[in-house]
């Protein structure tokens, strides 16, 4: 099934792989919960499977989906692994960075904002994939989707801190200080994931060149909305065909 050409998508085979964009509205907590339906219904009749949206709250566990799981049941995770190709992996982002991942015989979905990331979520997503998959780190593909860009996420040391890098006042990899006049840091998410993925073993990464906040017609952004943008939330989505 082909997908809007105004969304994002990997250039890959053997899987359905794409994020929406700004008009398209798939947070249930985000806007009419009639357009979110039809909006997850459309999403759905994409894939060509039934995508499982998760309860993400910024945290690092991931689990393989089962088919009883629906909108009202959803479990509380930040990724997702499945191998059943009746059964989508579905991220909501709007300004967290989405990660999708394709291995032979099974696909996988994170949700990586900066305390996902630090926490292990990409990590854990890998070494969850493999073993459900039976594969190996370098046999993982890796697409990072759209996400707040280096440019506009400013940060304090405490973020800094997290990464296990010492919070000073200098550049580090991920990291560009800003004096604002407090001691900040500008954010690279992706090259942060891409650290973490290689770290992981995963060899194949491509994406992670737009930015949510800064590209205003294109995409929904949680910082955005303090601004004035509309409310919504983009759908980072993928299932084995």
């Amino acid at each position: 099934m082909p997908v809007d050409t105004q969304w994002l998508h990997p250039d890959w085979t053997g899987t359905t792989a794409f994020m929406t964009t700004r008009g398209f509205n798939c947070g249930r907590k985000a806007g009419d919960a009639a357009e979110v339906q039809a909006n997850r219904a459309e999403v759905a009749r994409r894939l060509g499977a039934r995508p499982i949206f998760l309860d993400q709250v910024h945290g690092a566990d991931v689990v393989r989906l089962r088919p009883d799981w629906n909108d009202d049941n959803a479990p509380q995770a930040d990724a997702a692994v499945s191998t059943d190709p009746e059964l989508a992996v579905a991220i909501l982002v709007a300004d967290c960075l989405p990660v999708l991942f394709s291995a032979p015989g099974g696909v996988a979905g994170a949700h990586a904002g900066w305390r996902g990331l630090a926490a292990g979520v990409l990590e854990n997503t890998v070494a969850e994939l493999c073993a459900a998959a039976g594969c190996e780190p370098r046999d993982v593909k890796a697409w990072l989707g759209a996400c707040i860009g280096p440019a506009a996420f400013e940060v304090g040391p405490e973020v800094v801190a997290a990464f296990g890098r010492e919070a000073i006042e200098l550049d580090q990899p991920g990291f560009l200080f800003r004096p604002n006049p407090q001691p900040r840091w500008r954010v690279d998410l992706p090259l942060l994931a891409r650290e973490r993925l290689r770290g992981a073993g995963v060899t194949e990464i491509s994406g992670g060149t737009w930015c949510t906040l800064t590209d205003d017609s294109r995409f929904f952004s949680f910082r955005g909305e303090s601004l004035g943008r509309p409310r919504g939330r983009m759908a980072a989505c993928i299932s084995l065909r």
